[in-house]
């Protein structure tokens, strides 16, 4: 049988030496004896071998314990190909919960993104009012939402205001968010420029006060336009 020395076992095993020794401290693969003389420790084909098992099982997600129950069941001459089969299985199915769990954080996270402002007061950032809230994990609806059942019937009105306190593009950013987020507004649009920001909103919800007082809340003063 070919003989290895460990740099050479790691070598064609595709790892490298200290996961080697690594597999060795936790039991995975046998140290060989030292020869005699002060020669290094040569490892056999058999090792090689093992050692690419192991690494393939960690890269499917099974955890070095589950990896020991599964050598033991390469080794056991009782073992059926079922037993493999059945864990294999429950491997797949604790994937595919962590998948889930994983695409819920990525549709909570997107929709934190697209609420963000992109720029101005840390004080009005959508994202971390988001998490210090009591939104559940992971559950996308909970999260940036300012949405209530429209009682009776819309009465929508496009309200203009002035906006002091801006001094840049993020800073209109940070305006248009803190409406959005009031209850009754359909849009907003805030321009730098123009020192302005527009609303289209649902006056029975969104009343102008509530306009106001959002955009207060941001560091900003907002006084309505009267034609």
């Amino acid at each position: 049988m070919k003989r290895f020395t460990i740099g050479r076992t790691a070598k064609a095993a595709g790892v490298n030496v200290e996961t080697v020794r690594f597999y060795e401290r936790r039991g995975l693969i046998e140290q060989p004896a030292r020869p005699a003389g002060g020669r290094p420790r040569e490892y056999d084909s058999g090792t090689v071998a093992r050692i690419r098992f192991i690494r393939q099982a960690q890269d499917i997600g099974f955890s070095l314990r589950e990896i020991t129950e599964l050598l033991s069941l390469r080794a056991d001459p009782g073992a059926d190909c079922a037993d493999v089969r059945a864990r294999a299985i429950e491997k797949r199915e604790e994937v595919s919960a962590r998948l889930e769990r994983l695409s819920r954080m990525r549709d909570a996270l997107d929709l934190l993104i697209a609420r963000c402002p992109g720029g101005g007061d840390l004080r009005c950032c959508t994202i971390l009012e988001a998490m210090e809230g009591n939104a559940g994990a992971g559950d996308s609806a909970s999260f940036g939402t300012a949405t209530t059942a429209r009682k009776g019937k819309s009465e929508m009105k496009t309200t203009t205001m002035t906006i002091k306190g801006m001094h840049c593009d993020g800073c209109a950013r940070t305006v248009e968010a803190l409406l959005d987020r009031v209850p009754g507004v359909r849009k907003a649009e805030a321009s730098f420029d123009a020192h302005q920001a527009r609303v289209l909103h649902d006056q029975a919800e969104a009343p102008e006060a509530d306009l106001v007082a959002a955009v207060a809340k941001g560091g900003f003063e907002a006084a309505v336009e009267r034609p």
